[in-house]
């Protein structure tokens, strides 16, 4: 009986090799099918990321200057022009229980809504009469600039938050006792005393400050 044949050295080297090659491959193969399984987790985690429905009309600021009056105020209705404006301060409001103190803004529901002038947002409040409202502290202190009846917040804001003029904080609504259908924003402007608070200070009319009529401040 013969001896079995021994295996030349060079045929074994070449068995070690393909077997190392194949042990690569089956690693490279492996790396990639984790990598496959990974994206499509990914993917299946996003889709599952509630958002929040935009407001109604348009969802955000289109990106265009804004408007500014003559009194260095930015109009704070996106797309409206200080001629389009209507002087509402003073008329009766609840059936004459009170006068109206502000500028009420017309225009289409979801509208932007900026700044009209650099500060910083003291109060976003929830009320019956005014809805969803921003109070907005000039840099100075001396101004306060409130924004009513609002549809939603911009995705960024937040109370605290420093904002410079035409920035896009809200959208036009018809909440609080606007009612429904009735889209506008309520801009009003109050003179600030030392140490006033957010709801306080002495109302002034915004109308020529906006319509560019009597614009000292």
């Amino acid at each position: 009986m013969k001896a079995p044949a021994s295996v030349p050295p060079a045929a074994a080297s070449m068995r070690r090799g393909r077997a190392g090659v194949r042990r690569f491959g089956l690693f490279v193969l492996a790396f990639v099918v984790m990598g496959i399984v990974a994206i499509a987790s990914l993917v299946r985690f996003t889709g599952r990321v509630e958002r929040a429905e935009a407001p109604p009309e348009r969802a955000v600021a289109d990106g265009s200057a804004p408007t500014t009056a003559p009194s260095g105020l930015v109009i704070p209705v996106q797309g409206v022009r200080p001629d389009q404006i209507t002087d509402t301060w003073g008329q009766s409001r609840a059936n004459g229980a009170r006068a109206h103190e502000g500028t009420d803004i017309m225009t289409a529901g979801g509208t932007p809504v900026l700044a009209a002038t650099s500060g910083t947002i003291e109060k976003l409040f929830d009320s019956g009469d005014g809805g969803h409202t921003i109070y907005i502290r000039s840099r100075d202190g001396k101004w306060r600039y409130y924004y009513a009846h609002l549809a939603a917040y911009a995705a960024d804001v937040r109370e605290g938050m420093r904002v410079g003029a035409g920035q896009h904080i809200g959208f036009v609504g018809d909440t609080g006792n606007a009612g429904a259908g009735n889209y506008h924003l309520h801009f009003g402007v109050a003179r600030m005393a030392p140490g006033e608070r957010w709801y306080q200070g002495t109302p002034v009319n915004p109308y020529p400050l906006l319509a560019g009529r009597g614009a000292n401040r």
